[in-house]
Formats: C-alpha cells, structure tokens, sequence
C-alpha cells in the first residue's frame, strides 16, 4: 500500500503531483512558510514549486543544488543545464561576449554564421546539406514558429500531437499542448494520437498501430476542413512517459504525414544535445530526416537560446512573404553560449559518458525493478530514464500516490528528480550530462532507499 499524502488543491492536475500543495504546508519551518506566502502574493498561483517540502536555493556548481545552510542536493532532473551548473567554458563564453558585443541579427557577425554552419553541420540528409538556421530564445518560441511556417507553406491548418505532448506555452503552442491540462483550451484543429507504449503494446505492433492512427486523425482533419499541417513529436515522447524503445515508430508516421502534405517537426527540445547517448539528435535514433527539427532548453545551458533548422524551401518561401527578427534571438551572447555548448559536448566526450555511465543507472534500475514488485517498467536512453510505478504488474494500472512518495522520499535524501506521465506515475530521471560513476552510484543507492520506503 502506498504512502498517502493530503489532497492536491482545486486545479492541480496529475502532472504537478510532484509539486507543493499549499494546504499542506503545516510541516515548514516558519522562514519558508513566509517565503512561501510572499511568493504567493508577488507571483500569483500559477507559479508552481516543487515537492511538499520545497527546495531553497542559493547557488550551484555542476551536478549540485546547495541551499542557504550550504546543504548539497544532487540534480538528477535538470535538462536545463545539460552540462551541469555553471559549466565554467560557457560561463566564460558568456561573460567574454557580454564585455566585447551583445546586439541582435540585423549586422552582420561571423559568430552567428560559424555557429549556424556548425550547428547545421550536425544534421544527416537534406537538412544537413542544404538546412537553414533560424533562432529565437525558448523551445516554446522555436515550435510556435514552426507550426507558423508549417501553416504557411501548406495552407492547412490542422496539428497532429501525442496524446500528452508538451510542445510550450506561448498562445499558439500550448493549444497544441494536451499535456498543460483539462482546463487549458486546445486548438480546434488539434488532433492526437496514442503514445507508443512499449510498456502496453508489443513492440512489433507500435510503429504500425500510430501510423494507422495518423492516418485515421488526418481524414477527420480533412473532413473538417482544415487538413494537415504539421505532426510534431518529442522523439522519446517525455510528457507521455519516456518511451525510448522501439526506434522503428517515427519512420512510418513521416510517411504518411508527407504523403498527405504535411510537414514532419521533430522537437528535440528534450532529446536533443546528445540526452540520448548514441546520436546528437533524438529522431536520428528513428532513422528518420524531418523537414523542420526545433530545439531549446539546453541549446545555451541555461542561457535563453533557442531555434529551428529546417528545409531551404521553407524558410525561402515564408521569407519572401513576410520578415522575421527576434531582437533577442541569434544575440551575440546566445550564440557564444551556444556554440560553447556545441563544442564542450564534442570535446568533452558527453555523448559517450551518456552512454557509459547512463548503462551504468539503468542496470541499476533494472536490479530494481527485479527487487520490487510494484515498479512495473524501467526505460531509457543515455542519461534519460523512466521507471514506471504500478498497483500490480498484471493489471499495469498506475501509481500516482507511490510515485509522488517516492519522487519526495528521494528530496528528502536530498536527490531530485520528478515525475511524468498522464498519470504522474513515473520516475522521471534525467541527469546533466556530466553525471560521473559516483554520481551514478548514489543516485542508484537513493532510489533503492525511496522505493523500499514506500514498499509498505
């Protein structure tokens, strides 16, 4: 039986379980309930915290978080700071460009060309031959403006997403984003599809079944008059639950999409920059070319930078119509700490420590999951993990109030993490890319602890 907690407020929804619930707030200590209520009247209720008990911060370096008294937390959530805190070759970058030029794309500044050939460089097929870059500052600006050029370049309307997808929260994207709430208005052109499952479904049947399933959404579009502009996906489909495997999905969906007239948009937002080990970019793991690949997040490791590389036609035919400028898009600044991030994955060898001590965390969870009865399904790859909480492994129904307990547990041994899912019900375990062995061990070593607290 799992561990209870007190209800969440009116308006909380399974994919906050992890976070604060006001009314339970008894527990803090008189300094942090003030905090608390001032944040409360500055900022409003949107502004959501993590954990019952939440986490002050005052600074950070590397792997880990340190509070006010100087206590140390390991960050094994942040895809922020993909390199880890204050990574001292971007923190440089940054500062040295701040002190020499920050201005915006409008003059001309051979650091912005060398980062967009390098970072199309990166690209296999037609975008790595013949892409073009554009940048904003956030993953949500890069998707509103690809849906924007996806609209305009097919004069359709319609969207198709996972069943739970998050793709930002500027107006337009978050109409395309299920995952933001019951109580967030959807486009009425949006359409979704189930996620692939690889927990529920046989492998063999999943690529097969969410083609199918495209096409079923793309006649209702074309029935309703708006047709088919773009389908875009996160290609290891986090707000849905981490489904890493198989990698045979994404392929046989561009098929179709293209086939109908649509566009092909991989968000890489999450699965970008090398998280997955193998490959730099998460579609390349589907073996498939997407006509426009977004990023963000971890694009400036914690400075705002973002953008988009997609098809020459597209840009060239939206270009010839309208302009585009972002006064702080492409920035001098954004585009130091960009290309330092670009090149400290390379020369560092990220991708390969991703592969290296990611198969050392997932072994581990797998023993876990060997050991206890409720965690139903361990996925992942690189340093991106799911761990799937159940009631019982013959019915697979999932365990938010087990999930959420053990997400706090784990806070309490000072290691955070969150959790995802429809359900809020998995372990979502996402490390900087700098994660070493020891990191790795005791991440392991505390999840062991969480999970056997709430095995009661």
């Amino acid at each position: 039986m799992s561990k209870q907690t007190a209800p969440l407020p009116k308006g909380f929804r399974g994919d906050m379980a992890n976070g604060f619930n006001p009314q339970d707030a008894a527990h803090l200590e008189s300094e942090d309930l003030a905090h608390v209520a001032r944040r409360q009247r500055l900022l409003g209720p949107a502004y959501r915290l993590f954990y019952k008990s939440p986490v002050q911060i005052s600074r950070a370096k590397g792997v880990f978080l340190y509070d006010r008294d100087g206590n140390e937390y390991l960050d094994a959530y942040n895809n922020v700071v993909s390199l880890g805190h204050s990574h001292p070759r971007v923190v440089a970058a940054i500062s040295k460009q701040m002190e020499t030029l920050c201005t915006h794309t409008r003059y001309m500044q051979e650091p912005l060309l060398d980062f967009a050939e390098a970072l199309i460089g990166t690209f296999g097929g037609e975008l790595g031959r013949n892409g073009c870059a554009m940048f904003t500052c956030t993953g949500s600006e890069a998707n509103d403006l690809a849906l924007r050029i996806a609209r305009f370049h097919t004069g359709k309307t319609g969207v198709i997403v996972t069943s739970e997808a998050y793709h930002g929260n500027s107006g337009a994207v978050a109409a395309i984003s299920p995952s933001l709430g019951k109580k967030s208005a959807l486009d009425p052109y949006l359409r979704t599809v189930a996620a692939p499952d690889s927990y529920r479904v046989p492998a063999a049947e999943i690529g097969r079944r969410m083609a199918e399933d495209v096409v079923r959404q793309i006649a209702d579009l074309q029935r309703h008059g708006g047709g088919l502009a773009a389908f875009i996906a996160d290609s290891v489909f986090s707000s849905d639950g981490l489904y890493t495997e198989p990698t045979d999905v994404l392929a046989p969906v561009a098929e179709v999409v293209r086939k109908a007239g649509g566009l092909f948009i991989a968000d890489e937002v999450q699965s970008g920059f090398g998280r997955t080990g193998t490959h730099l970019w998460g579609h390349a793991r589907h073996r498939v070319d997407p006509d426009i690949v977004t990023m963000g997040k971890p694009m400036g490791n914690g400075y705002p930078v973002a953008g988009l590389v997609l098809r020459p036609e597209l840009v060239s035919e939206f270009g010839a119509s309208m302009r585009y400028f972002n006064t702080f898009g492409g920035n001098s600044v954004a585009i130091a700490a960009a290309q330092a991030v670009l090149d400290t994955i390379r020369e560092e060898g990220l991708m390969q420590n991703a592969v290296k001590v990611g198969g050392q965390i997932l072994d581990g969870l797998r023993d876990l999951q060997a050991k206890y009865e409720f965690v139903g399904d361990v996925r992942g790859a690189g340093l991106y993990f799911a761990v799937e909480l159940v009631k019982d492994r013959e019915s697979k129904t999932p365990d938010m109030d087990r999930a959420l307990a053990a997400v706090n547990a784990l806070r309490e041994q000072r290691i955070l993490i969150s959790a995802t899912g429809a359900d809020a019900h998995i372990l979502k375990i996402r490390p900087p890319l700098v994660f070493t062995p020891d990191h790795a061990a005791r991440l392991l070593e505390g999840v062991d602890a969480a999970l056997r607290a709430v095995h009661v």
